[in-house]
């Protein structure tokens, strides 16, 4: 553990490893739930494993998207990298909390800096890193409102309530 230069905040990457990873399987897994459940409210109840196959298509490509593809092998693939992103943006995300000291000094900060995370995943995946990679499907085929809830609320106000409770509570005394 270190402390930043002028600042009397420690930096602990293993706290941050731990709690970021924690974090983003509980936010992660919040999501995809949500997200399932809503496929199958909006198109019916083939649609349940779309989420997954799309997912899986960023690394599959978009023949995952299509249902003659082994969902094994399309869902798989999905629920691998959606489970990896969540991980990564929860230690990123637990990281950025730990460093500005107003984004961590409450509950209500730390519940509107995360909230304020997912949204901009949202927005940085959707309308900037699929368009660059061709997975236009993101955008293109998902209904912008479920998708606000989705990353806004469940995944970066779920991910926000496990941080708070499991690693800046106690950082807060």
């Amino acid at each position: 553990m270190t402390t930043l230069a002028g600042t009397d905040r420690r930096v602990d990457l293993g706290a941050w490893l731990r709690f970021g990873i924690l974090a983003g399987i509980v936010a992660g897994i919040t999501f995809a739930m949500f997200e399932m459940i809503m496929a199958v409210v909006l198109n019916g109840g083939d649609a349940f494993f779309m989420p997954l196959r799309m997912i899986g298509g960023i690394g599959l490509g978009k023949g995952a998207l299509d249902p003659r593809t082994s969902l094994l092998a399309a869902g798989g693939a999905g629920l691998v990298i959606h489970m990896m992103l969540s991980m990564m943006y929860g230690v990123a995300v637990t990281a950025a909390l730990s460093l500005v000291a107003p984004l961590s000094a409450s509950r209500t900060a730390v519940l509107v800096s995360a909230s304020a995370a997912g949204l901009a995943l949202w927005i940085a995946n959707f309308y900037i890193v699929a368009q660059a990679f061709g997975w236009t499907w993101f955008p293109n085929n998902t209904n912008p409102i479920v998708q606000f809830l989705a990353h806004t609320f469940f995944y970066g106000t779920v991910l926000g309530l496990v941080l708070d409770r499991t690693y800046f509570q106690r950082a807060r005394g």
